[in-house]
């Protein structure tokens, strides 16, 4: 490390280096606010037509080729993420720093592995909760004012390379798994949905009468004992992100076989974000208001693919409902009608749907294995305690 230098990041970046003018002449603007990224994936850009609709107001931040998005408001939500490649006329909202890397001084990809790192994440994260304004924030010279110790610019790209190999193959497999989910959805679709009638030895059910809906435990009620060690509780945040941190509440491995989570159990959250989904995020413990559907007479594939068809109705009963957090009831399952094909049939399209289904847990599987192998490279690269000077890549 005798050739790293230690500087400050404001010496290295600019940040928020040009707002948009109307003056351009745009005919469109693709919009990111900060609700719509989290942790380097974006669930949503928005493009707006300028012909016809108003510009946010708070759309006035251009974002350069490489440049790392931060979210100033509300940070502890992790609002954060590198674009590589951005779509033309792309503005983000006041409640980003677009951060952009001096390319004879940092690596832009180097820039946003070390700024992920958790300790940085924690700090910036502990200057908002200090801060006096009506939401926890930063300010752009926080990060700005962060040292850090840079190695030679082709020594940051083979640590960037490395980190990036891993982050490039897990995306890959996002991106797999989506196809196969739509291919899935459209073989569904196909086999029981587009029907003109029942055909000859199928029958008519319901998702009760096809598999069990195990409602989990107060696990406030079953905290480790001292001399335990205790496994991740699985609520609706660890559902939704797909994955159990440091953040997750421990409950006690004691608990009943039954309401032990593995990798590929079919969940589903019944009760304020509604979402059914196989986890594989590992051993955890089933928390109240998500049901763990298993069924001793049916396969994963069909009582999955029937469950998650009904999730948009089952959402639409939750808001009716809602008062404080909408839900569903069992009742509600019981009218949830479900074709059984007969048995010639049944296998038929099991032989279509149980592969792709078993191809998306294998993905979703290898990505959390790649993710922990990324993080715990992390530091390390970054302090240098993994040496990579020399390494050809």
């Amino acid at each position: 490390m005798s050739e790293w230098e230690k500087t400050r990041l404001g010496d290295v970046i600019e940040t928020n280096t040009i707002s948009y003018s109307t003056k351009e002449g745009w005919k469109f603007v693709n919009y990111l606010d900060t609700g719509n990224i989290t942790e380097n994936v974006v669930a949503e850009i928005q493009r707006i037509d300028l012909n016809t609709e108003k510009l946010p107001s708070r759309a006035k931040r251009k974002v350069h080729y490489n440049s790392i998005l931060y979210s100033t408001v509300r940070p502890n939500q992790r609002h954060y993420g590198i674009v590589k490649e951005q779509p033309e006329n792309f503005l983000v909202s006041t409640g980003f720093t677009v951060i952009d890397a001096d390319e004879f001084k940092v690596d832009a990809d180097f820039l946003y592995f070390f700024l992920s790192q958790d300790n940085l994440v924690e700090l910036l994260h502990s200057i908002a909760e200090q801060s006096v304004s009506t939401y926890p924030s930063i300010k752009a010279s926080d990060i700005e004012n962060i040292e850090v110790e840079l190695p030679p610019l082709v020594e940051q790209k083979r640590i960037a390379s490395i980190l990036n190999a891993l982050s490039d193959k897990i995306r890959q497999n996002t991106e797999i798994n989506k196809n196969l989910e739509q291919q899935v959805e459209l073989l569904f679709a196909d086999c029981f949905l587009n029907l003109s009638e029942i055909p000859d030895g199928w029958k008519e059910s319901n998702l009760l009468e096809i598999a069990d809906y195990l409602n989990g435990l107060a696990m406030q009620k079953y905290r480790p004992e001292a001399d335990e060690k205790g496994i991740p509780v699985l609520k609706i945040k660890e559902l939704r992100q797909g994955f159990c941190d440091s953040s997750s509440e421990l409950c006690t491995p004691s608990i009943k076989s039954e309401y032990i989570i593995h990798d590929g159990d079919v969940i589903f959250s019944w009760s304020g974000s509604l979402l059914v989904d196989l986890w594989c995020g590992d051993i955890c413990g089933l928390n109240q208001h998500l049901f763990k559907v298993t069924s001793s007479k049916y396969d994963k594939w069909f009582y999955y693919a029937w469950t998650a068809h009904y999730l948009s109705r089952f959402a639409a009963i939750a808001a009716d409902k809602a008062t404080t957090m909408g839900h569903i009831k069992r009742e509600d399952l019981g009218k949830a009608k479900v074709l059984i094909p007969s048995d010639e049939d049944y296998h038929r399209i099991g032989v279509l749907l149980q592969p792709i289904y078993d191809l998306i847990i294998s993905n979703k599987i290898e990505n959390r294995q790649l993710a922990s192998v990324r993080d715990s490279l992390l530091p390390k690269l970054m302090s240098g305690e993994l040496d990579v000077s020399n390494t050809d890549i």
